[in-house]
């Protein structure tokens, strides 16, 4: 496929998102940018939410997984269903009756301003590194298959992307994104579908064949009964539930998206209805995966992981499919990136500088001062990618779930601590808590996989086998997986309860903490 012809399709595509921006964004003020002026439609927030969750990690990586996993992503697939009934009955009317802008908030009056800016940095930390690691993937299969061919450095290509988002999310915040997220589902969806059509005609499949071409290669197996592996079902679905209620409910990005719709009511048939298509969306793209492999089995393709999706696309498809799979890669990138560098903007502007708060402060000062904070956030998502790009060895779906289990698991400790106790915190020592559950957890998960950490090092095998040698002596068989998230959780949860109070500490929290914890 020719590079120029691919190159211009995707600068007709932001011509596109800049042009709606350009439409919401009229009349916009700090209001609309945080929280869409609370008017979004339930069900345009819903569809556009498949885009934000998806991104690029599964239109790439997810398929990938089919040939050494077959199925077995979709256990975690149905933990995530399970935690948006969380987030949909437990979390969004604890929100709307407090009538929150940053989510946040909720730890200040539950516990006090330190718990409170600790709940907002660690979901600054989070979402910087797992938007950029999204990011990163889908950056790098256009620079391998479209601008390396034309000589544009790495850097150029993501300063450029960047800069680009940074346009048409600048003035209009969530009032844009609500619309531009539909618009990069849609695309995503279609490429998704047309890329599943496209394999199979060729390979002269109908979908019966299909199954069971997928099911001769081994490539159905779903359910993993191994409680030893790291992919046991068990595992997987708790984990998966838990991922779905830290990296959905506790997370700004997705919840200011949720809560500019008006109703509570609204925004619960938001959510039911985005779980549900999540789960066939996934199921989709697993297929995908599936007819993918069949297809490099049959033609010599020795691709696997994430880089086999764009190279059969590109190089193997009609001209037609590879417009389409472009389309769909940059519009699966996008919804992840321009919701979290605006969601982090409204956090770090409202939770740590306390922009709402700060008397005195005019509607031009405080748009001075997101701008700036928005800037900013571009520079560091540039920085964070370029270092991605450096030690990129892995699956980046894989890397992400861990880092979630390090990121997130303070924050749901967090929360879960002030919903499911009426305890009242130490509020000064949460910092160093939340710190030290983290660091626990990492000593613990390289005690475990101290061969993956190697291997993010070096690929020398007699490092590697005696690294390998080194969990199995301490652990025997048994590999910690995505529970890493609740180990993570269960430990803060923990050192909350032996630094906290069976009397409310009131000095330190809003007096309206004890009617709403």
């Amino acid at each position: 496929m020719n590079p120029t012809l691919l190159l211009v399709v995707v600068l007709a595509y932001f011509g596109l998102l800049l042009f709606i921006a350009y439409l919401t964004s009229r009349n916009a003020n700090n209001e609309s940018f945080f929280i869409g002026n609370r008017n979004s439609k339930w069900w345009l927030v819903a569809f556009g939410m498949i885009g934000t969750s998806l991104s690029g990690v599964t239109f790439v990586s997810v398929p990938g997984t089919v040939n050494s996993g077959g199925l077995g992503y979709f256990q975690v697939v149905i933990g995530y269903f399970l935690g948006y009934f969380l987030v949909a009955f437990v979390l969004l009317p604890l929100y709307y009756r407090m009538q929150l802008t940053s989510i946040y908030t909720y730890l200040e009056r539950r516990f006090g301003i330190a718990s409170y800016k600790t709940g907002a940095l660690f979901f600054i930390l989070s979402r910087t590194v797992g938007a950029t690691a999204r990011l990163y993937l889908v950056i790098n299969v256009l620079q391998l298959f479209i601008l390396d061919a034309m000589g544009v450095p790495f850097f150029v290509t993501t300063f450029l992307i960047l800069l680009l988002i940074l346009l048409y999310t600048f003035k209009g915040g969530v009032k844009t994104i609500v619309y531009t997220d539909t618009l990069q589902t849609t695309f995503m969806l279609l490429g998704l579908v047309v890329c599943i059509v496209a394999i199979m005609n060729f390979m002269q499949l109908d979908m019966g064949t299909t199954i069971h071409a997928m099911k001769a290669k081994g490539f159905t197996n779903m359910f993993n009964t191994d409680p030893n592996s790291a992919g046991y079902f068990l595992k997987q679905i708790l984990g998966g539930a838990f991922i779905t209620v830290a990296m959905t409910g506790l997370d700004q990005e997705m919840m200011q998206k949720n809560i500019s719709v008006s109703r509570l009511g609204d925004s619960q048939k938001n959510m039911l209805t985005f779980s549900t298509i999540m789960v066939i969306v996934n199921l989709l793209f697993l297929l995908l995966g599936g007819l993918l492999y069949l297809y490099a089995n049959a033609n010599g393709i020795t691709q696997t992981g994430d880089d086999l999706f764009p190279t059969i696309a590109l190089s193997h498809l009609s001209p037609a499919v590879s417009l389409l799979f472009i389309i769909g890669l940059i519009s699966a990138l996008f919804p992840s990136a321009d919701g979290a560098i605006t969601a982090l903007t409204s956090s770090f502007c409202i939770d740590i500088l306390g922009i709402r708060r700060r008397e005195g402060l005019s509607e031009k000062q405080q748009t001075n001062i997101r701008l700036r904070v928005h800037l900013s956030f571009a520079i560091i998502f540039l920085l964070c990618i370029l270092i991605f790009k450096a030690v990129d060895n892995h699956s980046i779906i894989n890397v992400i779930l861990k880092l979630a289990g390090f990121t997130y698991g303070p924050l749901l400790g967090l929360f879960a601590f002030g919903i499911l106790s009426r305890r009242q915190l130490r509020d000064g020592f949460t910092p160093v808590l939340c710190v030290l559950a983290l660091l626990l957890t990492l000593a613990l998960d390289i005690a475990n996989n101290a061969g993956w950490y190697a291997d993010l090092f070096t690929a020398d095998a007699a490092t590697l086998k005696s690294a390998s040698a080194f969990s199995e002596g301490i652990f025997g068989k048994y590999k910690i997986g995505i529970e890493l998230l609740l180990i993570n959780a269960g430990l803060t949860y923990l050192l909350l309860f032996l630094f906290s109070s069976r009397q409310p500490l009131l000095a330190g929290a809003d007096r309206k903490a004890k009617s709403l914890s």
